[in-house]
């Protein structure tokens, strides 16, 4: 009888499979190659069928990321904090931007949370296969689970930290309003996004080991561009049309203006959101959702071989 341990077993059929090519062999018993990347489709599947999975490796990651920390959790809340901390008394205090707007602290936080959250997603993902590489080679699973699932942990910091975020912007003296139900879809759509940031970008970090090291210098890049701590409307004014443009179109003020605008509709400016702000944060979430799923599933047999 033929083992798996005799070399030949495979190489020379007997009996009925006799003649037989190893392709036809292949085609007759259904064999597929270990880790091939299976069909679009049946990989949505796939990763549907393992939505339990995500949610409690989610879960479980994060809880374990603050184990070793006197403060545990709270490193959550407080690490956002003290960044607004910091960054209210370099931009807000001595470059004095508080006294171009109301209620700059609110505003300033809501900036800061929500760029947080695009910077740890894609941070995170950048690093999801590179540092899950045991898991990967020890079982069978749609690797798209991993970045999804560091993308999950970021929101769930997130949805932490917005109760702090509530209370600072009660504290504030903004009353609650119909428009603060726009945080729902604001934050989903954002969510989507940051998902395909996290998805491609870990493709990328997985054949190039250094992006890890490059990205915070990006993102550091991307923040100051994109009017965390100042009103960028107010400091273009002057400045090539298609600069404005381009500001205006930049993804992460997009969903800022957003969140800002539905705790506070006069955060913006006084005649409310203009038209093309949630058409844009649409754009991008599936622009960026799709993109990125198929480019990650694109080399979904290369992660973890080599």
């Amino acid at each position: 009888m033929s083992t798996l341990s005799d070399p030949l077993s495979l190489s020379a059929p007997r009996g009925a499979d006799a003649g037989l090519t190893p392709q036809q062999l292949v085609a007759k018993y259904g064999l597929t190659v270990s880790g091939a990347r299976p069909p679009l489709r049946k990989y949505v599947r796939q990763l549907w069928s393992r939505r339990h999975f995500i949610m409690s490796f989610a879960t479980a990651r994060l809880v374990a990321q603050y184990s070793t920390a006197k403060l545990g959790q709270v490193w959550q809340v407080v690490t956002p904090l003290l960044n607004c901390v910091v960054y209210f008394l370099v931009f807000g205090l001595i470059l004095s931007g508080s006294k171009s707007m109301d209620y700059y602290i609110p505003w300033l936080c809501i900036g800061v949370f929500t760029f947080q959250f695009i910077q740890t997603a894609v941070q995170s993902g950048t690093r999801a296969i590179s540092d899950s590489l045991g898991l990967i080679r020890a079982l069978h699973f749609p690797r798209a689970c991993l970045p999804i699932a560091f993308t999950i942990i970021q929101l769930q910091q997130l949805l932490i930290s917005m109760v702090v975020l509530v209370a600072i912007v009660l504290i504030s003296g903004i009353s609650p309003g119909l428009t603060w139900l726009l945080v729902i879809p604001a934050v989903a759509l954002l969510c989507v996004f940051n998902t395909g940031l996290a998805l491609a970008m870990a493709r990328v970090g997985a054949k190039t080991t250094d992006m890890a090291q490059l990205m915070p210098f990006i993102l550091r890049t991307w923040m100051y561009l994109s009017g965390v701590f100042y009103s960028i409307e107010a400091n273009i004014k002057s400045w090539p049309h298609w600069i404005q443009v381009m500001a205006d179109v930049n993804p992460a003020a997009v969903y800022m203006d957003l969140i800002r605008y539905a705790f506070d509709p006069s955060a913006i400016n006084r005649a409310g959101l203009p038209p093309h702000v949630w058409a844009v944060s649409v754009g991008w979430a599936v622009v960026a959702g799709l993109f990125g799923f198929v480019f990650f599933w694109k080399a979904e047999e290369q992660y973890g071989r080599g």
